[in-house]
């Protein structure tokens, strides 16, 4: 998270320099910043090594050409500056970049869509006062990431990014290692790939130099417990690998420069369709994380002739894709939509009885409907499965709270089963963390029942209340059963109101006795296990909801008799109260 005010200020003020100079589209606003930040880091990359040379003695090899550096055609007047920038910057971008990596390849096609003078100064002094060389990688990275949530704010652009907080839980759960392919084969920004990268830096950091924000976000992340041979695989092509198939380019840009503000010097991230007969990787990688599109367009004549022919859904054929990609023992999270746990068409039946009888389905996590809004109430999943394993036993979680307000402004909230989520996830097969939780469960419900009962008989009372202040209030109230008792007095009323005010709190005060154990007991059974006969035996279907035991709380109903006997009291008041106001037009 970027905590510095000065730096997210200065960001936000360049997003709207950006935004007024003519970039309306988002994802053009942040190529453009990309572009800029690299030759700034080049820049100063480059200084860096000339003050080295000097230190040494040793003579100064420039790696990048005069015309080239930020630090020489930042002096130059305004008109100036960008025609430069346009006929001799940028048709030279692609020769700074390495080849090898993907930000070299897509360099080639770089474009300054940058057309005002002024603008262009004033983003040149706004990217010299954030100061990008003095800041360390972790804020580099913080700081593009808070760029790139302005697409969060930016209509459809948001279809892009996956919660970053959804996107840890996933990772810390599955937990890469160092020396492990990992892969996002829809990637959109990269996120994926750099959580994963992140999380392996912090288990690979001295505990006494990591420090945690407010998010929890590690920080410091140097990986000094990494052998050797940990480092050189994290450097090599095989490590990080994503592809998006964005034609524009756009996004593979965005997400390459992302990677590289992350510490990953060489990016693997390309453009492709992997769902298309040109992708042919198979049993690549070990671990693969992602949030495929749900709803993306399908070219039917192009789908790989290894994927089923029988659906053109997306997310269903990346699902298949996906165990294709895995080496055997390889390990996936995948977000799905929910139809995918529970669509009774015969692509989605066959596809989870192929996850559960050929490999193994470890885990699902059912999140709530509105961890994507404002863009999608759509409620998914995130189904955990291992390539060529057993299924035995489906572990599963039903979250209600995901640290953010449901509604579409998604504001921070207390309410969070993230937390509980990755710790029942991490103890799943530890039966002593599983028979103390089973014995809290039955502490909270043996303490919950009397109160229950309490409530129950506070809920009758107040409902006999209700219809006597009711009846009391009649201008003739009169007992249905005698029509000779005299008419209820004032006192009578004063009782009756005081009375119920008195059972009112009682049910408050019950009602607030009830509140934190009864949350405490739902968050316990949030957690639960199904077999695999169960899951078979209801056509594989993955809904939680259909597993998960939930005891409803009995709720109040009064004895149909007692409800007769008021209606008729009620009749006669009326009855009596017709016969008054004939009286009174006579």
């Amino acid at each position: 998270m970027l905590t510095d005010p000065k730096l997210r200020s200065q960001v936000d003020a360049l997003w709207d320099k950006f935004w007024t100079g003519g970039l309306a589209n988002p994802l053009d606003a942040i190529e453009q910043f990309s572009y800029l930040l690299f030759l700034k880091r080049l820049d100063d990359r480059e200084n860096a090594a000339e003050r080295q040379a000097k230190r040494k003695g040793t003579a100064y090899q420039p790696q990048v050409k005069k015309e080239m550096r930020w630090s020489v055609w930042k002096q130059m007047k305004a008109e100036e500056m960008l025609r430069h920038l346009k006929s001799v910057v940028f048709p030279q971008l692609a020769s700074l970049a390495k080849d090898e990596s993907s930000f070299g390849e897509y360099m080639r096609g770089a474009e300054c869509k940058i057309n005002k003078p002024s603008l262009l100064v004033e983003a040149v002094n706004l990217i010299d006062q954030m100061e990008i060389s003095q800041q360390n990688q972790d804020v580099q990275g913080d700081l593009y990431e808070y760029l790139l949530g302005h697409l969060s704010i930016a209509g459809r652009n948001g279809q892009f990014r996956t919660p970053r907080h959804i996107i840890r839980m996933m990772v810390h759960m599955l937990d890469p290692k160092p020396k492990e392919r990992i892969g996002d084969l829809a990637a959109g920004t990269g996120g994926f790939l750099i959580n994963a990268h992140q999380h392996i830096l912090e288990k690979a950091t001295a505990q006494n130099i990591l420090e945690f924000d407010e998010d929890g976000i590690a920080h410091h992340l140097i990986g000094d417990l990494l052998k050797d041979d940990e480092r050189k695989f994290m450097s090599s092509k095989k490590y990080l690998r994503g592809f998006d198939n964005d034609s524009g380019m756009t996004m593979l840009r965005i997400g390459s420069m992302n990677l590289m503000l992350h510490g990953i010097q060489e990016p693997q991230f390309f453009y492709m369709d992997t769902l298309s007969k040109g992708y042919e990787e198979a049993g690549e990688y070990d671990v693969i994380l992602m949030n495929p599109p749900f709803k993306g367009a399908v070219d039917k004549g192009d789908v790989h002739p290894d994927l089923p022919s029988d659906t053109t859904k997306s997310e269903l054929l990346f699902l298949h894709l996906i165990l294709r990609a895995l080496d055997m023992g390889g390990r996936a999270a995948v977000i799905v939509p929910d139809g995918v746990l529970f669509g009774s068409s015969r692509a989605h039946v066959e596809l989870r009885k192929r996850i559960i009888e050929e490999n193994r389905l470890d885990g699902v996590v059912s999140m709530p409907s509105g961890v994507f809004k404002p863009y999608a109430g759509v409620s998914t999943a995130v189904l955990f499965f291992t390539r060529g394993a057993q299924t035995k036993n489906i572990w599963f979680y039903d979250m209600a709270h995901d640290g953010f307000s449901l509604d579409d402004k998604r504001t921070a909230v207390s309410e969070n089963d993230i937390p509980d989520v990755v710790g029942c996830w991490k103890n799943r097969s530890d039966k002593k963390f599983r028979e103390t939780r089973e014995e809290r469960i039955g502490e909270l419900r043996g303490l919950l029942a009397p109160m229950k009962v309490e409530r129950l008989n506070l809920q009758k009372e107040i409902n006999r209340l209700t219809f006597d202040l009711a009846i009391d209030s009649a201008p003739n109230s009169i007992s249905a059963a005698d029509n000779n008792v005299p008419k209820v007095g004032v006192d009578k009323s004063s009782r009756l109101q005081e009375t119920f005010g008195t059972v009112q709190t009682k049910l408050s005060n019950i009602e607030s006795q009830i509140s934190l154990p009864q949350a405490e007991l739902d968050r316990l059974t949030r957690q639960f296990w199904v077999t695999k006969e169960q899951v078979r035996a209801n056509k594989y279907d993955l809904s939680a909801s259909r597993y998960r035991q939930v005891e409803a709380d009995a709720a109040y109903h009064e004895q149909p008799s007692v409800t007769l006997e008021r209606l008729a009291r009620l009749e006669s008041v009326m009855l009596d109260e017709i016969n008054t106001i004939k009286e009174l037009l006579k």
